[in-house]
């Protein structure tokens, strides 16, 4: 199979890379930073770049998976950080729909990287992919954004599916790193209220779950890419600190996280309860569905 990742030498991307060649995959890593490859079935492909035409080398692969775009959690949110969350999402996806069109032999799926901000925040709802709303935040509105220009490759028969990913869990990349900073020195606790929902996911499942959406065609649309059993924050931090066997006892008050982060607080102080009703449905079986046993993978391999 030949898979073209745009974003792949990210966190997630990194991840389908070394799956995808331990299955024997040929892979296309869409870069700006043009290098030569020495790893056997990885080609780097220029993009987004002054007179790049990627499309040159990708016709015929079997899927696309973008997951190109400026991290969330790498600053506070300023408008203009905000304006770059934003564009880098829609240009990116916007090219990637420029060069399948110009492709004669195109993928049979595109897989648009998507997250569950798509449903806004809430301390009693519960969002499954059949939820009919989205919320009216900056993220929010980001997220819809993006998946309203990635379904425009329905227009060239090509099956889309976004998978909408919570809170990746992973070992020296990804949230984990950051929550866990505390809980060595010490001085690890409840964040906000402790009462507001953390969709969280092992990033095994990450790659299990774009995998299976990749192979299993009744897959479509929103897939939501968390744990079966979300929890609440007080909670996950008390689940983290047993593991590591640390306290769990100095609260983080809300009003220094809004001070420090801005409306980028939303993401650790507000929180939705997610669910991957699709992917269960669909017969997707999890390496990682408890929190416990996850931290304990990654924090003790």
């Amino acid at each position: 199979m030949k898979i073209a990742i745009a974003g792949g030498t990210g966190f997630v991307g990194k991840a389908l890379t070394k799956f995808f060649l331990e299955k024997g995959y040929e892979l296309f890593i869409l870069t700006r930073k043009l290098k030569e490859s020495n790893i056997k079935n990885v080609r780097y492909v220029s993009w987004l770049t002054s007179g790049s035409q990627p499309e040159h080398e990708l016709d015929g692969i079997d899927a696309f998976i973008n997951l190109a775009g400026e991290p969330l959690n790498s600053g506070r949110w300023t408008e203009t950080r905000k304006e770059r969350i934003y564009n880098s999402r829609i240009h990116t996806t916007r090219e990637v729909l420029r060069i399948l069109s110009s492709l004669k032999n195109k993928p049979s799926v595109l897989i648009n990287a998507s997250a569950i901000g798509y449903y806004g925040t809430s301390l009693h709802e519960t969002f499954t992919e059949d939820t009919q709303k989205h919320g009216h935040d900056f993220l929010a509105e980001v997220v819809w954004s993006w998946e309203e220009e990635a379904k425009a490759a329905e227009g060239f028969g090509i099956r889309v599916v976004y998978p909408r990913f919570g809170i990746i869990l992973g070992k020296n990349e990804g949230a984990l790193n950051k929550m866990i900073l505390p809980y060595h020195f010490f001085i690890g606790g409840t964040v906000g209220s402790g009462e507001q929902w953390l969709s969280w996911v092992h990033i095994d499942d990450v790659v299990g779950m774009i995998d299976f959406s990749i192979s299993n065609t009744q897959i479509e649309g929103a897939m939501n890419v968390t744990s079966p059993h979300p929890m609440k924050m007080q909670d996950f931090g008390k689940t983290l600190g047993n593991v590591i066997g640390r306290p769990h006892w100095l609260p983080a008050p809300s009003f220094a996280l809004k001070l420090l982060l801005g409306e980028m607080s939303m993401l650790v102080l507000e929180g939705q309860r997610v669910l991957p009703e699709k992917a269960e449905k669909n017969g997707y079986e999890f390496s990682h569905s408890f929190l416990d046993e996850a931290l304990s993978s990654i924090l003790k391999s």
